[in-house]
């Protein structure tokens, strides 16, 4: 079983995955994770050298190498789910979960950040912002695809954990 992490980035994608993999006993699997180790080079500096569409032709070739992962928890990208037929594979290949979280918590977090993401490089604070909410309005659409959508705010991972269990056992 594979279960897909979705959500605009700073929703808590890698942190809850770590922590249900660990509550599920799994493994995990950081998309971004993977495509700089593979690629051996940073997301940011991979943008800023190819583009964004040679990065969202390989994210995608990422994507689909995990249907042959088992027991695992995938942290997609932020924008992972929104490119090509992803949303759709993601739910043909596992259970997809949507963290949603408000534009204003997304907002706070993005301040809080230590790095920038490379869509907000070399942007001010307020056009960060803009940009952040024009973004999450787009992407909102593929993320309620999901099968499971959870508040990501305040996250009960004992509860995550055995909402997934059950629906596991109601696939089964």
């Amino acid at each position: 079983m594979r279960i897909y992490l979705v959500g605009y980035m700073y929703s808590g994608k890698t942190t809850m995955g770590r922590q249900l993999a660990r509550r599920l006993d799994y493994t995990f699997h950081d998309l971004d994770v993977a495509f700089e180790h593979r690629y051996r080079c940073s997301i940011p500096l991979f943008f800023q050298q190819y583009g964004e569409e040679a990065f969202r032709q390989l994210e995608r070739q990422m994507l689909q190498h995990t249907a042959s992962l088992e027991n695992t928890v995938v942290s997609t990208g932020g924008g992972t789910p929104c490119f090509f037929d992803n949303m759709e594979f993601i739910n043909s290949n596992g259970l997809s979960i949507y963290l949603q979280m408000s534009e204003d918590a997304l907002i706070a977090r993005m301040v809080k950040s230590k790095k920038t993401r490379p869509t907000f490089a070399h942007m001010s604070e307020e056009e960060r912002r803009t940009k952040l909410s024009k973004q999450l309005q787009q992407r909102i659409p593929f993320y309620q695809q999901a099968q499971l959508t959870v508040n990501a705010f305040n996250p009960d991972i004992n509860s995550i954990a055995q909402t997934i269990l059950d629906k596991m056992h109601d696939v089964q």
